[in-house]
């Protein structure tokens, strides 16, 4: 099954993209080349290259940042960083989160 994203740049360009269920939210949008999303991590040195904010609408069903978490401790470098920051690497694609928007900072790091 294939899910449908939405990927807003800071100037308000949207681009919709398709990814297979079980895929991340950063595999979609480096196999789409969205720009903005770098997604070069190569693991913790470097991390938080695929920041993104999830629209307001959709953070209850993806699931707010996790406090003391990993993810949240990476996330403490990224430019940007707000309540609805999360690393596109950790959204799965998964049933439910069809038609999802994702907001990409005007600079990762």
């Amino acid at each position: 099954m294939m899910v449908k994203v939405t990927f807003v740049s800071s100037d308000g360009t949207r681009r919709e993209v398709e990814i297979a269920e079980g895929e991340t939210a950063r595999e979609a949008a480096l196999f789409n080349d969205v720009p903005g999303i770098d997604g070069d991590c190569g693991g913790v040195c470097a991390c938080a290259t695929c920041h993104v904010h999830v629209d307001p609408a959709w953070i209850d069903r993806v699931g707010r940042l996790v406090e003391g978490a990993a993810e949240a401790e990476l996330l403490q470098f990224a430019e940007g960083a707000n309540e609805y920051s999360r690393l596109a690497c950790q959204i799965p694609m998964v049933e439910g989160v069809e038609g999802l928007i994702l907001h990409v900072p005007e600079q990762q790091y």
